[in-house]
């Protein structure tokens, strides 16, 4: 049943993304906030299909997400928070590898929604583009979101913060909304099962602004940390209580 399960989900959930890629085309003419009403829409979509693999969703702590523009840093665990995170903020920019927008359909998107790229072989080069690109958006009213480190790490793995969220932090000047998770128990990275369960994002206490830089980077990976590690603690009991051992749960040396 469960791989039946994530058969069907995976086969849904790629003919909704064609579909979508395709009916968007129009928006490519029309202004920016369109694609994002049609990424929103799709965003929605994914959460009923994760229903036909027994997945549902859960958020905490929303009524901590302050008005205006802010810098979200979120836990990166699996494909799920790279579109749920859009039904979150009304203006969402999301810091992304350059190379993605060489993708047909998704790069075009990308470069229409304003999304921010950044090149990771051009170093601190990299780093004064992005917080470039930020800043206007910024000044748009617009959150940026961005995964601290930087790609998809496995439930429980070593955490592997990278410096870019440090230094939009500090040359922003913006408040920090930290988000923990638990979806890789769920949706793994690199496999096409789906778990039953309940996937938790929780939105914690925003970071003001103003603090140094190692004392922020030492506040939002221990926020996040602590709270991730609950949350996959929580996910686990779920998964036993169906019978399931949690899939590939990396332990961390502590």
């Amino acid at each position: 049943m469960l791989i039946l399960r994530s058969i069907v989900f995976n086969v849904l959930f790629y003919l909704n993304l064609f579909v979508q890629l395709v009916a968007a085309l129009p928006t490519m003419v029309m202004p920016r906030m369109a694609i994002l009403k049609v990424a929103t829409f799709w965003a929605h979509t994914n959460a009923w299909l994760l229903r036909l693999a027994g997945i549902k969703m859960e958020w905490r702590g929303l009524e901590k997400i302050p008005p205006g523009p802010l810098l979200v840093a979120s836990k990166h665990q699996s494909i799920w928070e790279t579109f749920s995170l859009l039904t979150l903020f009304p203006d969402p920019a999301h810091i992304l590898k350059r190379e993605l927008q060489w993708i047909p359909f998704f790069g075009w998107y990308a470069w229409k929604a304003a999304m921010i790229p950044v090149d990771r072989g051009r170093g601190s080069q990299a780093l004064a583009g992005m917080t470039e690109h930020a800043h206007a958006a910024l000044a748009h009213g617009r959150q940026i979101v961005i995964f601290p480190e930087g790609t998809r790490r496995a439930p429980g793995a070593e955490p592997a913060y990278k410096y870019g969220v440090v230094f939009l932090y500090a040359e922003t000047g913006t408040p920090c909304l930290p988000i923990a998770l638990n979806s890789g128990l769920f949706w793994p990275r690199r496999s096409f099962l789906r778990y039953p369960g309940t996937i938790v994002a929780e939105i914690l206490d925003p970071i003001p602004p103003g603090l140094e830089k190692a004392e922020f980077s030492r506040r939002l990976q221990d926020t996040i940390e602590a709270a991730t590690a609950r949350l996959i603690a929580e996910g686990e009991r779920e998964l036993m209580q169906h019978g399931i051992k949690a899939p590939s749960v990396a332990r961390t040396s502590s």
